[in-house]
């Protein structure tokens, strides 16, 4: 369905009201996190959202996200907000995870059957170490393809466009999931034991500039960002980041590419609580 643009913009501001609240928790708890994808580069390009993506990604490594999870218990103004991972929602199927405000609704297009809770979310992209060496990595890597496409096989049964692969996706949706996810902790916990030189999303693809992460020296070093009025935390090396990401992500998209990528069937908003800026 096709979001009107009063309503498109309360989708962001929405997310930014998420966004300011995930970004007092961390400063709170001292737990290191930066503006990942579109978010960073939205806020290097545009200070911003980009003007057409109603998205937020965050990013942190595993060690981290279990002191939010544990500071969320805590802290997390569960009036507006509720943390979501497989373990918290028994329906919940990616590798990572999403904070959600409570009182909104958003259906993605092809996923009306799936079960987990529902709501306009920010996600929080988990990372863990990638072993050094390039059969390692190989390995490292078709695992990592092989959990992601397996935990997508309850979406794809239906979103697939071809009919076969959608009969294997369902297929493979039998799988109990937390076989998946206790297998992905078990390479996570193996690789994250080692000092290495990459790190990534295990249950996200990366493009060929770097097919098996990026350098973990990102996360060394970080600066205060602007996003919407707010300050946020963004890798120091941005540059280099976004590069390996997009290439030449100063260059804006071809018009007819300047469309939202995730498809929506049905949704509700709340208004935004915002108030002032958060530095």
């Amino acid at each position: 369905m096709e979001i009107p643009k009063e309503d498109f913009r309360k989708i962001q501001m929405i997310m930014l009201e998420m966004l300011v609240e995930f970004d007092r928790i961390c400063n709170r708890h001292n737990i290191v996190y930066s503006l990942d994808g579109g978010t960073l580069l939205g806020a290097i390009r545009h200070k911003g959202f980009i003007p057409w993506d109603p998205d937020v990604d965050v990013i942190m490594h595993s060690n981290e996200y279990k002191k939010f999870k544990k500071a969320c218990g805590e802290d997390l103004d569960t009036r507006r907000f509720f943390l979501q991972d497989h373990e918290l929602d028994p329906y919940y199927r990616w590798g990572y995870s999403r904070l959600r405000r409570i009182g909104t609704e958003f259906i993605r297009a092809g996923h009306e059957h799936m079960k987990y809770r529902t709501g306009i979310f920010i996600d929080i992209m988990i990372v863990d170490n990638v072993p050094d060496g390039p059969i390692m990595r190989k390995f490292h890597n078709a695992f990592c393809y092989c959990i992601r496409k397996l935990l997508w096989s309850e979406a794809g049964q239906v979103l697939h466009p071809k009919w076969y692969l959608r009969l294997w996706y369902k297929l493979a949706s039998y799988i109990p999931t937390n076989w998946l996810f206790r297998a992905r902790e078990l390479i996570a916990n193996s690789c994250n034991a080692m000092e290495t030189d990459l790190i990534r999303r295990m249950t996200g693809g990366y493009p060929s500039r770097c097919k098996y992460g990026t350098p973990k020296s990102f996360y060394d070093n970080r600066i205060q960002v602007e996003f919407e009025g707010y300050s946020f935390w963004g890798f120091s090396q941005y540059d280099r980041y976004l590069r390996l990401v997009y290439g030449e992500y100063m260059e804006l998209p071809p018009p007819g590419e300047r469309i939202p990528h995730i498809p929506c069937s049905n949704y509700r908003l709340v208004e935004p609580e915002l108030v002032g800026r958060n530095k």
